[in-house]
């Protein structure tokens, strides 16, 4: 099993930037791929960056790149998600997830681990 744990969130103007971390502990030499989903209300889940455990190699979703970066801290098995000039529309739960293989990054419904999530609110 693997265990993930959100912080970071919080409410912000527009303009702001946040650092959101997702802590992994238990089984983390069997994670592939880490990832970041959001869910605004009312809205379905949506895939916004993931990062491949070993190699380092990134995705974005295409609407994300440029705004949102993902990194990760190997000695403390911790992946950051950066959200630069954050937007009233960027309001969601962001969610951490993990997952042994290391394909198809973007599909939520291949992740095997979820955080709780953390609220980011973003006022206008």
């Amino acid at each position: 099993q693997v265990q993930l744990v959100e912080s970071g969130g919080g409410l912000v103007q527009a303009g702001d930037s946040l650092r959101l971390s997702c802590a992994a502990s238990g089984r983390t030499f069997s994670i592939g791929s880490m990832g970041w989903f959001r869910q605004a209300p009312g809205k379905e889940r949506e895939f916004v960056a993931a990062f491949l455990w070993s190699a380092g190699t990134t995705y974005y979703a295409d609407s994300m790149e440029g705004r949102f970066n993902i990194s990760k801290d190997m000695m403390k098995n911790t992946v950051y998600l950066q959200v630069n000039s954050l937007k009233p529309e960027d309001t969601a739960v962001y969610y951490c997830a993990a997952k042994s293989t290391i394909g198809r990054q973007t599909a939520s419904n291949e992740y095997q681990y979820w955080g709780q999530g953390t609220q980011v609110t973003v006022s206008s």
